[in-house]
């Protein structure tokens, strides 16, 4: 079994971590924050827009079971890449579109299903991914990890990441974890 680790940028990172998390060949997927200048941040200075970091989500996956490719096909399916600094009504530098790769593998990767993106004209503005090396990433509070899983009353979850995880589940059927 190889891991490989790859760190993600889409909007809010609960729901990158909850969609990641239920995926087959994912290990682990954990909420955080990167490529920003302040060291170990806290939720609160990151949402300022102050650290320059990132909402994050930091996923470890058995190679055998899933490409660097599919992980970056369910990451573009989960966000609007094509938005800057914001998802939906979550706007601020912490929500931007990034792929913080930890390797010239991933660099080149990223680089290839961009330009694939961008020649078939999927989304109709540009995409605004950045593509970087992953710098100054520490893992979110423990209270964000699993946090759709452990507030199921949260408003935020059950407006925004129960929808969005729906459909991932139903566009990505045959790629989730089965129960044991």
């Amino acid at each position: 079994m190889k891991h490989d680790v790859i760190t993600l940028g889409g909007g809010c990172f609960w729901c990158l971590e909850t969609a990641f998390n239920t995926v087959e060949g994912v290990v682990s997927a954990y909420s955080g924050y990167s490529n920003g200048h302040a060291i170990n941040p806290s939720y609160e200075e990151v949402c300022s827009g102050t650290t320059g970091h990132n909402e994050v989500v930091q996923v470890t996956f058995d190679t055998d079971s899933i490409s660097l490719r599919q992980v970056l096909e369910i990451f573009f399916a989960l966000h609007d890449p094509t938005q800057l600094n914001r998802q939906g009504n979550d706007v601020g530098t912490q929500y931007r579109s990034g792929i913080y790769y930890h390797n010239s593998e991933q660099k080149r990767a990223a680089e290839e299903i961009l330009k694939e993106i961008e020649d078939t004209k999927i989304w109709p503005n540009p995409v605004v991914t950045e593509v970087l090396p992953v710098d100054n990433y520490s893992q979110a509070e423990d209270y964000h990890q699993d946090y759709f899983s452990n507030n199921p009353q949260n408003q935020y979850c059950n407006m925004v990441v129960a929808p969005k995880l729906a459909k991932f589940k139903k566009t990505f059927a045959s790629k989730l974890k089965t129960a044991d």
